[in-house]
């Protein structure tokens, strides 16, 4: 005996019919549309939703069934990618990527230029509990410019990640990490430095040269420092 019929085709139609009766309704009311019909300035697909007192910047893209939350700050050129949320009262900088099913809670501050990975993690609470409010104990988190969180990490919050340091995939940060540091495990643990451009620095006598883009660096008492005369001249603490 056949395992479908006609009677069940129908029934499957009629599902799909009140599908896109959902997706066409006032769920979708207070979503920016497209580019095209809203805006020069930043893309939002359709089916995202971006609520009301929302600054996006110049240039970002934001994809599908991803959601800000009022009062947040996206800065130009970014780009969302799916199943993100973000907010509400989030400040996120210039240039950042979010990869798809991150969700960044009010706390989180990002800087320009950070790379959240795939399902990557934030926290706002140390200690939450279902049948406990605790929205006045948020608990910040600062990511600085241009540090990479990598794939099902997890940022408990309360945490600073430095400039341009690595967090490896599946790493559970519970402490600050260093400019240029590269962490991984869990807990996360510094294993190396990274350079600018994300390469990891081998050391000659606590001298190294980065063998991607050549970018210098010193490793003395004080951290790892910069050699090039550039904005990348900080030194790790």
């Amino acid at each position: 005996m056949p395992k479908t019929s006609g009677i069940e085709g129908l029934k499957v139609l009629k599902i799909l019919e009140e599908a896109e009766k959902c997706l066409n309704a006032s769920f979708f009311d207070n979503a920016v549309p497209c580019a095209s019909s809203h805006t020069p300035n930043f893309y939002v697909h359709d089916s995202a939703v971006v609520d009301e007192d929302v600054k996006m910047g110049e240039g970002t893209r934001m994809w599908h069934f991803s959601h800000i939350l009022r009062g947040s700050t996206i800065g130009k050129n970014c780009v969302i990618g799916q199943n993100v949320m973000i907010g509400p009262d989030v400040e996120i900088g210039n240039g950042c990527k979010i990869q798809n099913n991150v969700s960044i809670f009010k706390g989180v501050k990002l800087e320009d230029e950070v790379f959240c990975g795939p399902s990557c993690v934030f926290t706002n609470v140390y200690n939450p509990r279902a049948f406990i409010e605790r929205k006045q104990e948020f608990v910040s988190t600062h990511v600085k410019r241009g540090a990479t969180i990598g794939a099902n990490a997890t940022v408990i919050c309360g945490v600073t990640i430095g400039q341009y340091a690595m967090v490896g995939a599946g790493a559970v940060v519970k402490s600050d990490i260093s400019d240029h540091a590269v962490v991984a495990g869990v807990p996360a643990r510094q294993i190396g430095w990274a350079c600018k451009c994300g390469t990891t620095l081998k050391f000659h006598d606590k001298n190294s040269v980065c063998k991607c883009c050549g970018s210098k660096y010193i490793l003395n008492e004080k951290g790892l420092i910069s050699q090039d005369n550039c904005e990348m001249n900080d030194t790790v603490k």
